[in-house]
């Protein structure tokens, strides 16, 4: 008699390997019909996505009979569920050819503890974009509660996600890497709060599409502040937006406007001046309001120059660098108690989910 198995499979790219703005050709429009589309892969009877700004991850279970199929777990089981997985992905997303050729070096895969190892990680913080986001928790959640109104779950992943989130929060609670969680972009908007007030009303651009950006853009989003995004190209000012909202300006006309902006956020890894006193003389010189330019780059890529315009105020990421390094201190020392506790919880998950094994 064939005994049942199951294998579990999370294939995923993130911000770790791959930058923001290319997040959004991998993503999906519709996750649930994403979801129903790997489902119709031949012996993949569950599917859960885990979709945010950051990352976009797979899981899948594939239930097979172990005496006689290529099942999961043999070489060529593994090859042609994967293959098809990739296929479906390329198919459901906007994925170019430069993408499709190196989809084997950016696509993670991981199985069995692997995939339990860092579903962990994940809803406890540790994998965050910042440390200890409670967002990231909130998206393994939803992603479970989406797959089963939709019934693309099932036994096997909804009893891994409810134990990871059972594991998480008791990892959150117990170790405080979530209380409050302070991200650059939470501290930058803080401050221009302060020194300009930010409202409605007022006119904002972030320069950049890297991690800085990307946690601006979160923080402006909570206070409810529209803003544009430009980048050193239009593409990759749209790929950012597409799944971090913010309306993609193209540079050019950034310098040529640049007046018509109240705030301005430069978070780039540039290595020269992006904005210098040449570059925005001529349409600064007759603006009658104040401007102020924060700039988060490192190194600085806003020239001071630019402080001889009237109405120009510049501030830099060394008025904010100490409370922002003191809470990315405190999440650092906290860690290593969250990783104890992955340790020793790993094993025992595992051993649970083996006994579904059957």
């Amino acid at each position: 008699m064939s005994q049942i198995s199951f294998d579990v499979m999370n294939a995923r790219v993130t911000f770790k390997n791959i930058p923001i703005h290319t997040l959004s050709k991998f993503s999906f429009k519709d996750v649930i019909t994403a979801c129903q589309e790997f489902k119709k892969i031949p012996g993949v009877e569950e599917c859960i996505i885990i979709q945010s700004a950051t990352r976009v991850e797979i899981f899948t279970v594939s239930n097979v009979e172990s005496d006689d199929s290529p099942d999961a777990r043999r070489p060529e089981g593994k090859t042609l569920v994967l293959n098809q997985i990739k296929d479906t992905w390329v198919s459901l997303s906007s994925l170019e050819q430069i993408d499709i050729d190196h989809f084997d070096q950016t696509l993670e895969v991981y199985k069995g503890d692997d995939v339990y190892l860092n579903l962990l990680r994940l809803a406890s913080g540790l994998d965050a974009l910042v440390v200890g986001w409670q967002n990231v928790f909130d998206d393994v959640v939803q992603s479970l509660t989406n797959a089963k109104n939709a019934g693309t779950s099932g036994p096997i992943l909804n009893k891994l996600f409810e134990s990871v989130i059972r594991l998480s929060t008791r990892m959150r609670d117990t170790t405080g890497i979530s209380k409050d969680v302070v991200s650059l972009g939470d501290v930058a908007v803080k401050l221009v709060d302060e020194k300009a007030g930010l409202d409605s009303k007022k006119k904002v651009l972030v320069i950049g599409t890297g991690e800085s950006a990307a946690t601006l853009v979160k923080a402006l989003d909570k206070k409810g502040i529209s803003f544009d995004v430009t980048s050193r190209t239009l593409e990759r000012a749209t790929g950012f937006t597409t799944i971090l909202g913010g309306t993609p300006v193209d540079f050019n006309d950034v310098l040529t406007g640049f007046d018509k902006y109240d705030i301005v956020f430069v978070a780039t890894t540039s290595d020269y001046f992006l904005i210098t006193y040449d570059r925005i003389r001529l349409v600064m010189e007759e603006k009658t309001k104040g401007t102020l330019v924060l700039d988060l780059s490192e190194p600085r890529t806003v020239d001071e120059g630019i402080t001889a315009l009237p109405g120009i105020k510049l501030l830099f990421r060394d008025q904010i660098a100490e409370i922002y390094e003191e809470s990315v201190r405190t999440r650092t020392g906290i860690i290593p108690a969250v990783e104890k506790i992955i340790e020793k919880e790993l094993p025992v998950l595992s051993a649970r989910m083996k006994r579904l094994d059957v």
